[in-house]
């Protein structure tokens, strides 16, 4: 069976190797992939975005199943054409991928269908946004509208920091377009926890939690990154809180966007603020979260390729997903200067004999030697009997790994402890 994975990070990297698994498995694309992961798929250097390349190639190569992985492919339609040309995948089609591609489409479904989140308002232009910020309470949280590489979030502390946010997004478009519309919401105290759920549209089933560290720097400080390490399971996210999710949240959304003629066909991401008040979504996306996947998936027990099959044949309740009683740690190395600017080409040196999986990311191959392409490099993934194991053990082969101007934090999941 020939398959292909639409994008080009440490994500994709994790569910190619996971793929890889099954036997059935006689040959993997990367579309476009990256060097460091060449080793386990044959990348195609065609860009994410360039879809009717993409058709061309799947149906030159007679590929019979594509995972679309990436978060832009998703929003601007990849699935729909290839549904048109008779080609299974894995992942929502355009109606569905809006749940991320529009904050103020997902802020305003939750409203309609009473899923608990932070209250908001939305803003066309910058005038009534400024104006609404002259009385808002402090902190607040200003989000743009569409894609943003995960950095279209700015959490203001005072009036000042919310007025530059909104002038940078609708006035100074440094998200491009995504910032036309903002939705301007109440910051909501308590701890982060993110479930990645399976789901067919009619059922669902949540993954093991993970929590995701954004910040640049140790101690939660410094710039929002794409996410510069990962844990999991959250140990913070019991089986009651678990229960509660799935009742108020996981469900709802689901049945919620079935009603809207938007059934959702594949990963759905649910970023959670547990407050006083109970659980509260943050944010929805249409794919696995990239550091998350990088160790939700390593976690996994049952074949992945058997579950996304089940999904695109609503037949999901056939499956019996099942993870690890372990813990994983994910510690992202970086280029220096992310998520701003940072010099490329740096070569890396590995170890022949690592404990951890290695997801590569922003890597490029030369001469058969791996150099840094990227702001995020590689991802070092070690599994645990229990979280400070796991950590233990990540941060003990990061060590071993070598590149120019290497950045990485030294508390990924330490709070957790």
């Amino acid at each position: 069976m020939k398959v292909a994975v639409i994008g080009n990070g440490g994500r994709e990297h994790a569910i190619i190797k996971k793929i890889k698994e099954n036997s059935k498995v006689s040959k993997i694309y990367a579309i476009p992939g990256n060097g460091g992961l060449s080793k386990d798929a044959e990348c195609v250097n065609i860009g994410a975005l360039e879809t009717e390349k993409i058709i061309e190639f799947v149906k030159n190569e007679n590929i019979e199943f594509v995972v679309v992985a990436q978060d832009d492919p998703l929003v601007k339609g990849t699935v729909d054409e290839l549904e048109k040309i008779g080609v299974p995948s894995f992942g929502p089609n355009k109606a569905a991928a809006i749940i991320e591609g529009s904050k103020v489409f997902s802020k305003n479904l939750m409203k309609k269908y009473n899923i608990p989140t932070a209250a908001y308002e939305v803003f066309q232009d910058k005038e009534s946004a400024l104006e609404y910020l002259e009385t808002a309470p402090m902190p607040t949280v200003i989000k743009a509208d569409g894609l943003a590489l995960g950095k279209g979030v700015i959490i203001a502390n005072n009036k000042e920091e919310a007025q530059k946010a909104v002038l940078d997004m609708m006035e100074n478009k440094v998200f491009g377009e995504s910032g036309s519309n903002v939705v301007i919401e109440e910051f909501l105290e308590g701890y982060e926890v993110t479930v990645l759920a399976f789901t067919d549209g009619k059922v669902v089933k949540p993954m093991v939690s993970s929590s995701d560290h954004k910040r640049a720097l140790d101690n939660d400080e410094g710039l929002n990154t794409g996410g510069m390490g990962t844990i999991a399971p959250n140990p913070f996210y019991s089986k009651e809180l678990a229960g509660e999710c799935m009742e108020k949240i996981f469900i709802p959304t689901i049945n919620a966007m079935k009603m809207e003629n938007r059934t959702f066909k594949g990963c759905l991401y649910f970023g959670l603020m547990i407050t006083k008040n109970g659980p509260k979504v943050i944010e929805y996306n249409c794919r696995f979260g990239d550091p998350e996947a990088q160790v939700v998936l390593p976690l996994l027990e049952t074949d992945l390729l058997d579950i996304m099959t089940a999904i695109y044949n609503e037949k999901l309740e056939e499956i019996d997903v099942k993870f690890k009683e372990k813990s994983a740690c994910c510690v992202i190395m970086a280029s220096g200067g992310y998520p701003v600017s940072y010099e490329k080409g740096y070569e890396i040196t590995l170890p022949e004999k690592l404990d951890s999986e290695i997801f590569f990311a922003g890597t490029k191959i030369e001469n058969d030697k791996i150099y840094t392409n990227g702001g995020r490099v590689l991802g070092v993934t070690a599994i645990g009997d229990n979280l400070k194991e796991a950590i233990e053990n990540s941060y003990k082969d990061v060590e071993k790994i070598h590149f120019t101007n290497v950045h990485y934090r030294k508390d990924i999941g330490k709070k957790y402890i």
